[in-house]
């Protein structure tokens, strides 16, 4: 009997649940809202209401099978870190076949929701998604190179791309500049907690920035990122896509992030890499929702 069996039903569906990565897929799904709203003018209707949340499921579970699968390639690396180390597959509480078999269930269902439901450009542009974090981030760069986090965060950054073209069929600048932010967003995000997790990265034998350049050359990229990302997140304003509310929500973040980015490369302490890391999700959750209260209140 394996270990899986001899657990109650609900502990296996929480196992399962993990697998896809909760708290990350909810960032992903709520990126790709905001790259729905962006691209209806005004109050939706009741059919883009429906459409945009029908979207929303077909993405949640694409990307919760790309989580799932992630697990399976990286099982051996998650139980040498202690940040990864309780996942279900890293305990061996679900076997390979099980979580491969889930995974693809996910993605079939999630790909047959967008392609029935709501258009063939962003099914694909999906899967896209899954074979580019999966397979090409996943297995390739990320053991291959310490530039693993900039190259594949592209897939990361493709949330509101998708939300584009889920409401409208195509993918304009608007999505292009969306994505951008992500992209730029993603590496001194990921770089803080490398930073404050160096060890569990030099244990695991993934080339990880601070591994193989040192926390000092690490800590330049973040700032340097950060001021980058700062030029990157006027360009919703600057384009016309978002009001006033927008760009003073987007100033005062983004001096807090190059002040976060500052004070790591002058004085650093893992408790400091921490907040940066906590600070960033503040920022790019802030941002866009910032953008999503500037689009309708103004």
């Amino acid at each position: 009997m394996t270990a899986t069996a001899q657990l109650p039903t609900l502990s296996v569906l929480r196992q399962f649940h993990a697998l896809t990565k909760p708290r990350v897929i909810q960032l992903i799904v709520f990126c790709a809202l905001i790259g729905m709203v962006m691209a209806v003018p005004g109050m939706p209707t009741l059919a883009q209401v429906t459409l945009a949340a029908i979207a929303c499921a077909g993405i949640y579970l694409v990307a919760g099978a790309a989580a799932a699968f992630n697990c399976i390639v990286e099982k051996a690396i998650d139980a040498k870190m202690k940040r990864t180390s309780w996942r279900p597959t890293a305990r061996g509480e679900l076997s390979d076949a099980q979580t491969l078999i889930f995974s693809g269930v996910l993605c079939i269902l999630g790909s047959g929701i967008l392609y029935l439901w709501v258009n063939s450009l962003t099914m694909w542009l999906t899967f896209a998604t899954f074979v580019g974090y999966a397979i090409i981030y996943t297995v390739v760069l990320k053991p291959l190179t310490p530039q693993n986090i900039v190259i594949g965060g592209a897939s990361g950054a493709m949330p509101p791309v998708l939300g584009w073209a889920a409401m409208t069929g195509d993918v304009g600048p608007e999505a292009a500049i969306l994505f951008l932010i992500i992209f730029l967003w993603t590496p001194p995000h990921f770089w803080a907690l490398a930073l404050y997790r160096v060890e569990d990265y030099r244990k695991s034998g993934l080339p990880m920035l601070p591994v193989t350049h040192g926390s000092e050359f690490t800590r330049l990229q973040i700032l340097l990122y950060t001021i980058i990302l700062f030029a990157a997140c006027l360009l919703p304003f600057v384009y016309g896509m978002s009001r006033w509310l927008y760009l003073a929500v987007a100033v005062g973040l983004s001096i807090g992030f190059c002040w976060y980015g500052w004070r790591l490369l002058r004085n650093y302490s893992d408790d400091l890499a921490r907040k940066t890391f906590r600070y960033s999700l503040i920022h790019l959750s802030v941002l866009f929702a910032a953008l999503l209260v500037d689009h309708y209140v103004f």
